[in-house]
């Protein structure tokens, strides 16, 4: 992998696991300042253990992720806690606290790690519920909004302090299509009225297809193809096609070799 100093995010030589299980195994790939990368791949593939490494959430075996520049790898933890004030990040199941309003989601990062007065973070809140289409809703509790109403204010809690950065977990999970494509346009409209790196993390095909700059597609700890998406869908790699045409994967049961492992077992 070329690293340049146009890459936001640089990941090299990445070997990840958990206790003896190998997961990640030499993943390197960049992030272009101002693009939307994907990160694509089934089930058990690493995804998300990538997304854990890259949020600093924990430490890979071997290996390099730098972050505007900044080896996480060998960061402190105050240097990883400064980092993440110019990212955001939006969670799968979006992670909005129950006992909070929406408002009072959104509000939280700015009341952690700022010092700006009240009418700020009202006006600041206002801004980003309106951006996601959900100006009105402030006083609500995170069980009385819809799916897509969860998700998209998990979004505008991420990018409260204008980051430079976001990170987005399986964005369209759980919301029926209409309400995915809906995601998909706030998340292009993001990108050009904010200027930031955006990576999604999704099993989505048809979503990756149309918000990408770039995909990364990983199978078992590898990274099997980095590019754009023209390229993605002329790869000739059966990995990659049966994600493209959700084929599944193809397996075959030794009944002698499945019995040994059960009576070992």
């Amino acid at each position: 992998m070329t690293l340049t100093a146009e890459n936001v995010i640089e990941v090299e030589d990445l070997h990840a696991s958990y206790r003896t299980r190998p997961i990640l195994k030499g993943v390197s790939f960049g992030v272009r300042r101002g693009e939307i990368m994907v990160i694509m791949g089934g089930s058990g593939s690493g995804k998300t253990t990538l997304l854990r490494n890259l949020l600093g959430l924990m430490r890979p075996d071997e290996g390099a992720i730098r972050i505007f520049g900044k080896d996480i790898t060998q960061a402190s933890l105050s240097e990883i806690r400064d980092l993440r004030k110019r990212m955001g990040v939006s969670f799968q199941g979006g992670a909005l606290f129950g006992s909070m309003s929406l408002a009072e989601n959104v509000q939280l990062p700015l009341r952690e790690h700022t010092q700006l007065d009240e009418e700020t973070i009202r006006i600041m809140t206002r801004l980003k519920l309106e951006f996601v289409d959900l100006s009105g809703y402030e006083d609500l509790m995170p069980s009385e909004l819809s799916g897509g109403m969860v998700k998209r204010g998990a979004l505008a809690r991420a990018i409260v302090m204008d980051p430079k950065l976001l990170f987005f977990d399986e964005p369209s999970s759980g919301l029926d299509p209409v309400v995915s494509a809906e995601l998909d346009q706030l998340i292009l409209d993001l990108r050009q009225a904010m200027e930031m790196s955006i990576v999604v993390v999704t099993h989505d095909m048809a979503s990756a297809l149309k918000i990408a700059d770039r995909i990364t597609v990983i199978d078992s700890g590898v990274v099997v193809i980095s590019g754009t998406v023209n390229e993605i869908q002329n790869c000739s790699d059966e990995r990659v096609q049966n994600l493209l045409h959700r084929r599944p994967r193809k397996s075959s049961v030794n009944a002698e070799e499945y019995l040994r492992r059960l009576t070992e077992a």
